[in-house]
C-alpha cells in the first residue's frame, strides 16, 4: 500500500497540460468553486464513482438510487465523490452482441481512471459485460478500486410457478417452439419474466460475475448477491462509499488484490456454483491485464478438485435471491475454505482467511448451498475440452447438459453464419435428426464479435416431438443463462482457419466429456485439401470494429485487444 502526499492526489492529481502546474491547480480551483465546491471540499480525497445507467440498460433501472447511496457514504467517511458517465451495455438492447464493445468500454474506463484526478474509484455494473470491462479496466490503470453491482432482479411467478429471467424464458419459448404451450402463455409470462430492476436472477453471466467479485476480493460480503430491490443494496452502497474513502487514504491497489490466488479462488467459485462459461473468458481477460497467465487448463484442474455446491438455475433449481438469503457467498466460502488460497488479500484490508473467520457457514434450514459432504456433484460444472476440432480449447457447461450426450458421435450440420441458420434450421428438407451434431461458425470474436448464438435452437419439428436438447458447436458463446450439450468457444475460430471452419456436412463429430475431447473423424489429407481452399474473409472497413477484428485475441486468451494484454 502505498501513501500519497497532498500534491499527488485530491483534485490536483493529473493537471491538465498548459505548461505551468501553478497556473493548473489556479483554473482548477476556479472552475471546482463554479461547481460549488470550497477548500474544505477540495481537500479531501477523491472517489470517482463510475454510472452506467442507461435507458439502453434496463438492469440498471435502480442505479441513480444505489449512486446517491454510495455518495452518502463517501461524504460520511471524509471523501468527496465525483460521479462520472461510462459507456453501458444493455444486453438485450445491443446490436450485434454486447461481447464486441466489452473491450472498448475497459479502455474508455481506463482512460477515464487516468485523465481525471481520483484518488480511488467505486465501480458500478450489473448486466454481463460491464463487470469484466470496469475489472480489466481497473487492473490496467490500477488505483485503488472498489466493485459493486446494482444486483439480481426479484423472483416473478406466473400460474404458482416462480419465474426468473431468462432460463425461463428459454424454457418457454422452447415449449413453444415446439408446441407444447400457446402463444397467449408467452405473452401473459412475459411481465413476470424480468419483474423488478436488476440483473437475470438465475446463474447467468452477471449473476456469475457478482458471486466473483467477492472471491476475488474485489467486493464487500454480500455485494454480489443482495437483490437490486433490498434495502440491504442501498446499505451496501454506503458501505462501499465509506470503504473506498478509506482505500483512498491507504493506496490498496488492484495489483495486490488481484493476484493469482486471487484468480485460484475465483476458479474455486465460478466452479462451486455451476456459473456461466462467458466467465472463462472474462476471468482470462482481466488475468492478461496483470500479466498473469491464465489458461484453460487452470480452470480444468480447479474444476476437477471442486464439487457443485449451488442449487441456482439453469444447473439447479433456485434462484439469486434464495442463496443470499441462504447466507450468500460468505456461506458458500466458508464451506469452501478447505479448497481455497486463503492467505490473498481483499479489499477490505483483510485476507480472504480473515474475513471467513467472521462468516457463518450454510444453515441446517437453507436449501440453495451444499456442503462438501454433501455436493450436488462431486466435480465443478464446466469442462474445458480439446481435440482436432479445438486445439486450443473450448468449454462445455457440464451441469446444463444431458447426461445421454456427454459421449456422442453424430453427422454434422454446419451452418455458416446466422442469417444462414435463421434461414435453414426449422426446414424439414435440411433433414436434420435428433443424433446430428450441428454446428454454427464464423461467431467468433474476429467472426462475428462472439455473440451469445451457440446455443443453437432445436429445430422446431424436432421441439414438436419432444426434443429439447442436441449437440451443438460453436466459436461463439451462449448465455450464462442458456442450457444444454453445448460446446463453446472452439479455439482458433473458424475466421481465422480454425478447424471448425473446415467441417462440411456429413463429417463425423465425435463429443467425449470424460476424454475431454471433441474431434473431427475426417482423415489429414482430406483436411489439407481443404485448408488449401479456404479463404479468410476481409475485415471490417473503418472504426471501431476494424480495430477489434485486427487485434482481438481468441477466446481461449480472454477475447481481449492483444496490445492491452500485460506481457
Amino acid at each position: 500500500m502505498n501513501e500519497q502526499t497532498p500534491e499527488e492526489s485530491g483534485v490536483f492529481r493529473n493537471l491538465t497540460n498548459y505548461g505551468d502546474a501553478g497556473f493548473s491547480k489556479f483554473i482548477r480551483r476556479a472552475f471546482l468553486a463554479s461547481a460549488g465546491l470550497d477548500e474544505t471540499d477540495i481537500s479531501r480525497p477523491v472517489v470517482g464513482i463510475v454510472n452506467t445507467t442507461s435507458d439502453y440498460t434496463t438492469c440498471h433501472r435502480d442505479m441513480p438510487q444505489l449512486i446517491e447511496h454510495v455518495k452518502r457514504g463517501v461524504l460520511e467517511a471524509g471523501g468527496m465523490p465525483f460521479v462520472f458517465p461510462v459507456m453501458s451495455l444493455g444486453e438485450i438492447l445491443t446490436n450485434p452482441t454486447t461481447m464486441l464493445f466489452r473491450n472498448l468500454m475497459a479502455m474508455e474506463l481506463e482512460e477515464q481512471l487516468g485523465m481525471q484526478p481520483m484518488d480511488a474509484v467505486v465501480l458500478i455494473g450489473g448486466c454481463d459485460k460491464t463487470v469484466p470491462a470496469q475489472l480489466m479496466a481497473a487492473a490496467s490503470a490500477d488505483i485503488p478500486a472498489i466493485q459493486l453491482v446494482v444486483g439480481p432482479m426479484s423472483v416473478g411467478s406466473y400460474r404458482g410457478e416462480r419465474l426468473g429471467a431468462c432460463t425461463d424464458c428459454r424454457r418457454m419459448w422452447g415449449d413453444f417452439r415446439g408446441g407444447a404451450i400457446e402463444e397467449s402463455r408467452i405473452h401473459e409470462a412475459n411481465a413476470e419474466l424480468a419483474p423488478t430492476a436488476g440483473t437475470c436472477m438465475v446463474m447467468g453471466t452477471a449473476s456469475t460475475m457478482g458471486c466473483i467479485i467477492e472471491a476475488l476480493g474485489m467486493a464487500l460480503p454480500f455485494a454480489g448477491t443482495a437483490p437490486a430491490v433490498s434495502s440491504q443494496r442501498l446499505r451496501l452502497g454506503a458501505a462501499t462509499g465509506r470503504r473506498a474513502v478509506e482505500l483512498a487514504r491507504n493506496g490498496l491497489r488492484p495489483s495486490e488484490i488481484l493476484t493469482k490466488d486471487a484468480f485460484h479462488n475465483a476458479l474455486v467459485a465460478l466452479s462451486a456454483i455451476a456459473g456461466s462459461t462467458n466467465a472463462v473468458i472474462h476471468l482470462t481477460a482481466i488475468a492478461k491485464r496483470l500479466g498473469i497467465d491464465l489458461t484453460l487448463d487452470d480452470f480444468h484442474e480447479v474444476s476437477a478438485q471442486t464439487p457443485l455446491l449451488v442449487d441456482c438455475k439453469p444447473a439447479g433449481r433456485n434462484y439469486l435471491p434464495d442463496m443470499h438469503r441462504d447466507g450468500g457467498m460468505p456461506a458458500l466460502l466458508k464451506t469452501l475454505t478447505p479448497l481455497l488460497r486463503t492467505d490473498a488479500m481483499t479489499v477490505t484490508g483483510k485476507t480472504l482467511g480473515e474475513m471467513l473467520d467472521d462468516a457463518a457457514g450454510p444453515q441446517d434450514w437453507q436449501t440453495t448451498i451444499r456442503t462438501l459432504d454433501e455436493p450436488l456433484a462431486d466435480e465443478g460444472a464446466l469442462v474445458t475440452i480439446r481435440g482436432s476440432l479445438a486445439p486450443e480449447g473450448a468449454v462445455i457447461k457440464a451441469a446444463a447438459a444431458s447426461a445421454h450426450l456427454m459421449e456422442h458421435t453424430g453427422r454434422a450440420v454446419v451452418f455458416d453464419s446466422l442469417e444462414d441458420l435463421e434461414a435453414r434450421l426449422d426446414d424439414p428438407a435440411v433433414g436434420i435428426t435428433p443424433d446430428n451434431v450441428l454446428i454454427m461458425r464464423n461467431i467468433g470474436p474476429v467472426g462475428a464479435g462472439m455473440p451469445e448464438a451457440g446455443s443453437i435452437p432445436i429445430p422446431r419439428y424436432l421441439a414438436s416431438q419432444g426434443i429439447r436438447d442436441m449437440v451443438r458447436v460453436s466459436d461463439g458463446r451462449m448465455s450464462g443463462t442458456a442450457y444444454g450439450t453445448i460446446v463453446l468457444h472452439c479455439s482458433p475460430e473458424a475466421a481465422v482457419g480454425g478447424p471448425l471452419g473446415l467441417v462440411r456436412d456429413g463429417d463425423e463429430i465425435r463429443l467425449s466429456v470424460s476424454e475431454r475431447r471433441i474431434d473431427l473423424l475426417v482423415d489429414e489429407d482430406e483436411l489439407e485439401r481443404r485448408r488449401a481452399e479456404y479463404r479468410r474473409p476481409d475485415a471490417p472497413a473503418r472504426g471501431w470494429r476494424r480495430l477489434y477484428a485486427t487485434t482481438v485475441t481468441q477466446a481461449s486468451d480472454g477475447a481481449d485487444l492483444a496490445f492491452l494484454q500485460k506481457e
